[in-house]
């Protein structure tokens, strides 16, 4: 079962979507807001933490992605999925930076949405396939040719960092996690770049998620022209 919360600023469509999730057998919805205050005093109020939040990338009282940024700081381990009327897909790059795990068009049907969440909630994303293409012309130009790095030539704390850092965690949160400090995180970063060739945080995941070297299935082309 899957512990969703919504936040959306059109009351109509949060209706219909909670409506939606009730009849799904692996989804409950524990509470709805329409706008990142009233949102923050549920999950507060609420005696369950949800695993996942769909969130409206732009309400009236604060834009999602700043919403996520404060809703991280206290709870790391919730999953996010933006959602928009005002989708476009050079945000992809942005929407994961700032820790979301997903951004996907509010026009998308009820079964994508459902796939979109599940996939969130089992692998830590979710990517349209033009949001991949996105991210690989985002990257840096003049990338270092890979090393062609093995499995083997990772130490267990860097892959154990580089999982933390593909789950979103903050160089801050993964010291403390870890209990070990800051300064040693980044270092660890820094092998990890250098390793890899990636430039930033978005062309490290996908270096990851290719060569198989975090706990996350290979990406594949679903029949709705997804990948999840």
């Amino acid at each position: 079962m899957i512990k969703i919360a919504i936040a959306y600023g059109e009351k109509l469509f949060v209706q219909l979507l909670e409506g939606f999730f009730k009849r799904e057998r692996h989804v409950q919805c524990l509470f709805t807001a329409q706008n990142g205050k009233e949102l923050l005093n549920q999950i507060k109020k609420s005696h369950q933490l949800p695993d996942l939040i769909l969130l409206d990338l732009k309400m009236q009282d604060m834009e999602g992605i700043k919403l996520v940024e404060i809703l991280r700081e206290n709870y790391p381990q919730v999953k996010y999925l933006l959602m928009s009327s005002h989708y476009k897909k050079s945000f992809t790059g942005h929407i994961l930076k700032m820790g979301a795990n997903a951004l996907i068009p509010k026009e998308i049907s009820l079964d994508h949405l459902l796939n979109a969440i599940q996939s969130v909630h089992n692998k830590g994303y979710y990517f349209i396939e033009e949001q991949i293409d996105t991210l690989r012309a985002q990257i840096k130009p003049h990338t270092p040719k890979p090393k062609f790095v093995t499995q083997d030539e990772f130490t267990e704390r860097e892959k154990q960092i580089l999982q933390l850092l593909c789950e979103q965690y903050t160089a801050k949160e993964i010291a403390e996690k870890l209990y070990i400090s800051r300064r040693t995180v980044e270092g660890h970063k820094d092998n990890l770049f250098a390793k890899t060739g990636a430039r930033n945080l978005a062309g490290l995941v996908i270096y990851a998620i290719q060569n198989q070297l975090i706990n996350y299935n290979n990406l594949s082309t679903s029949s709705n022209n997804c990948l999840h």
